[in-house]
């Protein structure tokens, strides 16, 4: 097993085949990253989401999939190149994974594609365990989504980030201002039946309300024009937001909320105080920037 692999899973506190597993996955994630720098994705794209937020912002939880955004609209785009990229790089840190297109069934504008391997050959592969071993299936299959957005809603902005995990490279990413706007949207906007949602979605609101991160409001308007929650004409202001907010929260159904998050997260403790009188309250914390289209403040 290459020395890298070796420092990246000294990171983890690994005692249980759930601990070893998602260790495994997000060191996966980190090569998938790692291939996809070198083969120039990032010049075009960015990264956003949950597992963004974990591996470059610091958010405590694990994180299943890897979600990009083109920088601008681009109807042709083609993951296949890249997946490629990511299946060469993982191969040359000893994981043996297919990855793999999922060919679109309806007319959308996200490629999609799937990193997929045996849980338990890649664990053995880079030492993670040794045999015998109980937990880990000999048929579970690890698997990860890849999705880009090849029609993006305007107004995002971006950072470059670097990692230096297996070995140095850098990822724009988006800025957390407009991650934080992403989430909102999610919260607001995402399909759900009435009361679900997604305790994820409301960890991870947690997080930004408690590091002060503001939220982009001109990104998140941008988001919610694309998707018909707004109209043109329509502002959205910051006492909007909060009306918007404090409805949504009001309708939660927070005991399957909480059962959404605990594979994630290693406290579910955390979760106890989660309740509508919470939220509310959090809610009021929100600091709002309006960033023009030139990325700066207005």
């Amino acid at each position: 097993m290459p020395h890298a692999i070796d420092h990246m899973l000294e990171r983890y506190e690994c005692k249980t085949p759930d601990d070893q597993k998602n260790a495994l996955k997000e060191i996966i994630q980190e090569i998938a990253l790692l291939g996809m720098s070198r083969a120039g994705f990032f010049d075009h794209a960015a990264f956003y989401g949950g597992t963004a937020l974990r591996i470059f912002y610091g958010l405590e939880r694990f994180s299943e999939d890897l979600d990009f955004s083109l920088l601008s609209v681009n109807p042709s785009f083609d993951i296949t190149g890249y997946c490629d990229a990511i299946k060469n790089e993982l191969g040359a840190y000893g994981f043996d994974m297919e990855v793999i297109k999922k060919e679109k069934k309806a007319d959308t504008a996200i490629e999609s594609a799937f990193i997929k391997g045996k849980t338990l050959i890649q664990l053995l592969n880079i030492h993670a365990l040794r045999p015998p071993v109980s937990g880990v299936h000999n048929n579970e299959v690890l698997k990860i989504k890849l999705e880009v957005d090849t029609a993006p809603p305007e107004g995002a902005t971006y950072a470059v980030k670097y990692s230096l995990s297996p070995v140095p490279y850098s990822v724009r990413v988006f800025s957390d201002s407009s991650l934080f706007a992403g989430k909102i949207h999610a919260l607001l906007c995402r399909s759900w039946n009435a009361g679900r949602m997604k305790g994820r979605d409301l960890f991870d609101f947690i997080w930004y309300i408690k590091n002060e991160i503001p939220l982009d409001l001109n990104h998140l308007r941008c988001r919610m024009l694309q998707t018909g929650h707004i109209h043109h004409e329509e502002p959205l202001t910051e006492t909007r937001l909060h009306e918007l907010l404090r409805e949504k929260i009001s309708q939660i159904d927070y005991r399957q909320a909480r059962a959404d998050i605990l594979p994630f997260i290693k406290n579910p403790a955390e979760t106890d105080i989660w309740s509508e009188d919470f939220f509310h309250a959090i809610s009021e914390r929100i600091k709002v920037e309006i960033i023009n289209d030139e990325g700066g403040l207005s």
